[in-house]
């Protein structure tokens, strides 16, 4: 993975600037369908007649004709992204910030042990980024057999992958024991199967490693919902239950092949210190299980992810290097072992931007209103919690500069058919105007894998884009786009919606009356 070229503010700033260049405003216009190859970024957006003319190219995107990785295309708009009528929404990822966040933790988290960085697939399941991981060394983390197959076929190695769901069926352990893929056991019932679909006890398993995952009840978090450790997690067994703590090691003793401890006690609103504790608890734990075998059975500790991110700036806080500050002092032995981690937040939030128009704005009650097509399908929790789910909104003008005006206390809509579909609320920002551009940061995880489609909005387009360096390059912030996945077209909504008619499922069902 190359190193990021410049800040991600000003990474952001030059491909926004380069999409208002090549988008059509919010008017009539006629319609451009722009073909995508096979390996190249297609547009179909919408421009007025007499608009930028084809061959030309705006400013900072790549030269026309030039190719590389991703095989652009020589027409000067087709290798840019645009916001139009059929594509009013869309998801940027800044694909160098995404190599630099990786890197930054790798090194941070060095060790003479091994130390794998199984990235959470359900916080970007975007095939070509997961393949971007597996190819700089990344292991998976997955919590369904969606996330497992999306894995596999991503390019990593079954023995990188980390299965993690706390509602394993028959099916899929088996299939995880088959392929040879690392599985945290949620509770005693799931060790159970386990036990049937391995056998005798003593020969071993054909997975990397078996652990079992405990809740050290280490305390809540700022935001409840995503807090793992609490006393009543639904996540692994309660080490502090009377009783578990002895039954855990009992049930190692019984079976070599538990050979991994694995706490979840992170997630946003969570302080280093608590996460920290919660590893504090699986590593005592592991010493005592391999003391009481009188042997190293315990070789590796699975610390997940949870590390919190800003929302509130530019700044990245706290770091990896952080972590890793106050993992060295509160639990020094835990790089006696070898280590996973689970992060995907704290990876790729900061490489993500959610990039929109205002179609409409009006005011209400004196408070300024701005309509935007980016609601509740890309930022759900936003939506629903805004108090614990609080996002950024960069103003821009429609020709993708920062927009200074009068600032006026502003609600920032999406499209969905109910009230609390909000990005923001009583902010004071720039005065929108129709045909502004709304960009939200801070989006890169989850925001593009939770799409929720009430009302029957599609999912968004995503495009990621890196600097271009050296010879190829025309300057600061020229750049170069990539499709990381389509839009949904209509026609692939009304084909999720469901059956077109009813289909009978073969026989009538006594006394049903059907």
């Amino acid at each position: 993975m190359p190193r990021s070229q410049q800040p991600i503010a000003d990474s952001r700033a030059h491909a926004i600037r380069a999409i208002a260049e090549n988008s059509a405003p919010s008017a009539a216009s006629e319609t451009d369908h722009v073909g995508l190859g096979a390996a190249g970024l297609g547009v179909t957006g919408t421009r007025p007649a007499g608009t930028r003319p084809a061959g030309t190219r705006p400013a900072g995107t790549r030269p026309a004709g030039t190719s590389g990785p991703g095989g652009l295309g020589a027409a000067g708009r087709d290798d840019v992204p645009a916001l139009s009528d059929q594509s009013p929404v869309l998801g940027l990822v800044d694909l160098d910030a995404v190599d630099a966040a990786f890197e930054h933790l790798t090194s941070a988290f060095a060790s003479d042990r091994e130390v794998l960085h199984a990235v959470a697939c359900k916080a970007a399941p975007l095939p070509s980024l997961l393949r971007r991981y597996a190819q700089a060394g990344a292991g998976c983390e997955v919590a369904s057999p969606g996330e497992l197959e999306l894995a596999l076929a991503a390019g990593f190695a079954p023995d990188r992958i980390v299965f993690d769901s706390p509602a394993k069926t028959w099916m899929e352990l088996r299939r995880a024991v088959e392929l040879g893929v690392s599985i945290n056991v949620d509770n005693f019932d799931e060790l159970a199967r386990l036990d049937t679909l391995l056998g005798d006890h003593s020969s071993g398993s054909a997975s990397a490693r078996i652990g079992f995952r405990i809740n050290p009840q280490s305390g809540t978090g700022a935001i409840g919902a995503l807090s793992t450790a609490t006393e009543t997690s639904k996540f692994g067994v309660g080490l502090a239950d009377p009783g578990i703590r002895e039954a855990l090691i009992e049930a190692h003793l019984r079976r070599p092949w538990l050979n991994q401890i694995h706490v979840h006690s992170g997630s946003q609103g969570i302080s280093l210190d608590k996460a920290a504790a919660g590893i504090r608890a699986a590593v005592d734990l592991a010493l005592e299980i391999n003391a009481r075998a009188a042997t190293r059975q315990i070789t590796r500790i699975d610390i997940g992810g949870g590390l919190s991110v800003n929302f509130d700036s530019e700044d990245v806080t706290p770091t990896f290097a952080d972590y890793r500050s106050v993992l060295d002092e509160e639990v020094p032995e835990l790089f006696d072992f070898d280590v996973v981690t689970e992060f995907g937040r704290a990876l790729l939030a900061k490489a993500g931007t959610i990039l929109t128009r205002v179609e409409y704005a009006k005011t209400t009650g004196g408070r300024h209103i701005a309509m935007t097509h980016a609601g509740v399908q890309v930022a759900t929790r936003t939506a629903y919690a805004p108090a614990d789910w609080p996002l950024r909104v960069l103003p821009f003008t429609a020709a993708g500069e920062p927009k200074i005006a009068e600032a006026v206390p502003t609600d920032v809509a999406g499209p969905a058919c109910f009230s609390g579909d909000l990005l923001v609320r009583d902010r004071l920002l720039p005065r929108l105007d129709v045909g502004d551009l709304v960009a939200v940061p801070e989006t890169g995880a989850y925001y593009f894998s939770n799409p929720f489609s009430y009302n029957l909005l599609p999912r968004v387009p995503v495009y990621g884009y890196r600097a271009v360096v050296g010879i190829e390059a025309e300057g600061e912030g020229t750049l170069q786009f990539f499709l990381i996945r389509q839009g949904q077209t209509i026609d692939d909504v009304l084909a999720e919606a469901g059956e077109a008619e009813l289909r009978n499922l073969g026989r009538k069902v006594e006394g049903s009356g059907v």
